[in-house]
């Protein structure tokens, strides 16, 4: 199984892509920080990251996606932005018939981290014994993108084993 897993953002948005290699252990096949600027309009930012996202779709050709679900902030607009990326991420991942699944930050830390209280240092301490990552990786927002597919991963794998 092939992911696209997403950090959603439009100033800054991780995207990822990760399988269950046949040995079985996690395999990242690509990541990156999609980067818009500042002084562009948010339209114009959210379809570059639309754009981004869409050519991963194209290039990797994923079977399903998975999403960290919004986490309100203290800045209502920031929050509107980003509920508006992840409607577009939705909408054309499920245009091309890709099935799409959502995590909450507290299953990601608890699935990437080893507990729902993880911090962001013990969490990418773990992605890097949970999945092979051999780049560098500049923005938080990548190693979101892989924690997300990582869970994304474990949780796939639970939900065979209980059916």
């Amino acid at each position: 199984m092939r992911v696209l897993s997403i950090d959603p953002g439009y100033g800054r948005c991780g995207m990822a892509i990760v399988e269950h290699g046949r040995a079985g252990k996690n395999i990242l096949i690509h990541s990156e920080c999609v980067e818009t600027s500042a002084r562009s309009t948010f339209p114009e930012r959210l379809a570059n990251v639309i754009a981004a996202y869409e050519h991963l779709i194209e290039r990797f050709a994923p079977d399903q996606v998975a999403l960290e679900r919004l986490f309100f902030s203290g800045n209502q607009k920031t929050a509107m932005h980003v509920a508006e990326v992840r409607g577009a991420l939705i909408q054309s991942a499920t245009a091309r018939g890709i099935e799409v699944y959502e995590y909450t930050p507290a299953q990601i830390k608890n699935a990437a981290g080893g507990w729902g209280n993880a911090d962001k240092r013990q969490v990418i301490t773990m992605l890097h014994m949970l999945i092979q990552i051999n780049k560098s990786i500049k923005h938080d927002d990548e190693y979101d993108a892989i924690a997300v597919g990582v869970t994304h991963l474990a949780m796939a794998r639970a939900r065979t084993y209980t059916h």
